[in-house]
């Protein structure tokens, strides 16, 4: 089974979930989702697969969401607009994000990734 792990490396977050993927011999392919963001497509599918809300997949604590005052303005954009908003900007959206076969999970909680990953 592929899995894409969508990260930032930087990210403190992004770096933990990387160590329990490699410790647990989780192989994946990486993708740097500030140098490659996700598509509008790639992001509706995600969204539609995870089963989780839209507003899951935004990184509310990120600058660029606070900059542009989003909290306030999510609410007043359809769900289209919100989509089409993430798209531009990979640091517009919640890291790290594996995405599998049948599944999507956004941010590292180790319980959800182990329950959700094959090893």
């Amino acid at each position: 089974m592929s899995i894409l792990f969508l990260q930032y490396p930087p990210c403190s977050t992004c770096k933990n979930a990387k160590k329990w993927l490699d410790a647990h011999g989780i192989s994946y392919e990486p993708r740097n989702i500030k140098e490659e963001n996700p598509t509008s497509e790639e992001l509706a599918e995600w969204i539609k697969k995870s089963g989780l809300p839209l507003k899951r997949f935004f990184n509310t604590s990120g600058i660029i969401y606070k900059e542009k005052n989003l909290k306030n303005l999510l609410p007043d954009m359809s769900e289209k607009e919100q989509i089409g908003l993430l798209a531009t900007d990979g640091m517009l959206v919640k890291r790290p994000l594996i995405i599998g076969e049948d599944f999507v999970l956004v941010g590292f909680k180790e319980k959800e990734w182990e329950a959700a990953l094959p090893r």
